[in-house]
């Protein structure tokens, strides 16, 4: 079945050989973060294919979409006549990436990893890629600084208020959440703003209202895929009645997040995130609803 799929991805690649060859740059992208940071470096005019999850800055969303990164296909990939694919380990499935590269595809692999060596890692080989090194320096360390402003406030903040409890919930249309654990952006994320996660097992799993509830978050940070604004939080409460039980339901404490802020890794609209989340996890204002909604 291997020898199967490099042979298709050869047969379906040599109609785009002649092609490819004289488009030294057409770049396919697989994942939010890192399509971000492409655009940060001024790869933007290399892209010629996003998939799903790309969906920032708001001048891509025109270029085609090769569909969720996860679930890609050679022949759509194909069909753009690239010359190299972009993404992180989340992409796939493998055998999609054996035809692409079997068709001449070059295919960059990144880290997804929630931590910021990782991301320091993505740059420098971004850089060396789009030959922008001196510019992936420049934003690692930009990065890194926002990041120790922010350290500084909480730990400022944490000297007037308690650490807040917070689970952060991924669901689609209504099915049940899944918890972010350690690991994920969303940790991450929880962890940068200030806030103590209470959710301990690694990666995403999906909570009953019960759990969630037995665990007295003071925060729910919450995303549904599919709604916005306040339509998403009545999904929510209304699927998970339990929940309105919780410290958080009952003083307000609900932050709906962009879901595409959680793909790919560490990306260049986090830091903003998390100062938007600190601020709500620390605050004397008795309304306590936010929204953190994508950087224009």
């Amino acid at each position: 079945m291997r020898f199967l799929a490099k042979l298709a991805g050869i047969l379906i690649g040599l109609s785009f050989t002649h092609v490819v060859s004289a488009d030294t740059q057409r770049w396919v992208s697989a994942g939010g973060a890192l399509t971000e940071w492409v655009v940060a470096l001024g790869g933007e005019a290399n892209l010629v294919g996003i998939d799903s999850t790309s969906q920032h800055p708001p001048s891509i969303k025109s270029l085609p979409s090769i569909g969720y990164q996860r679930q890609l296909s050679s022949e759509g990939i194909l069909s753009l006549r690239p010359n190299v694919l972009v993404g992180t380990e989340e992409m796939g499935p493998p055998p999609v990436l054996d035809q692409l590269r079997a068709a001449g595809v070059k295919v960059e692999v990144f880290s997804a990893g929630a931590d910021v060596s990782a991301l320091q890692s993505n740059l420098r080989k971004l850089g060396v890629l789009l030959d922008k090194q001196v510019q992936a320096n420049e934003l690692s360390e930009q990065y890194a600084k926002r990041l120790d402003v922010q350290q500084n406030w909480v730990a400022r903040a944490q000297q007037h208020q308690p650490v807040p409890g917070v689970l952060l919930l991924v669901s689609h249309a209504g099915a049940a959440p899944m918890v972010a654990g350690t690991g994920t952006v969303g940790d991450w994320l929880i962890k940068q703003a200030g806030g103590r996660n209470l959710a301990t097992h690694a990666g995403y799993k999906v909570f009953s209202a019960e759990a969630m509830a037995g665990l007295s978050p003071d925060v729910l940070v919450f995303t549904d895929r599919a709604q916005n604004g306040a339509s998403s939080r009545e999904a929510l409460l209304r699927e998970n009645p339990l929940l309105g039980a919780t410290r958080a339901v009952q003083q307000n404490r609900l932050i709906e997040v962009d879901p595409t802020l959680l793909v790919g890794g560490l990306g260049p609209r986090l830091p903003e995130a998390m100062q938007t989340l600190g601020k709500a996890f620390y605050t004397t204002d008795t309304d306590l609803k936010a929204k953190v909604s994508p950087a224009q």
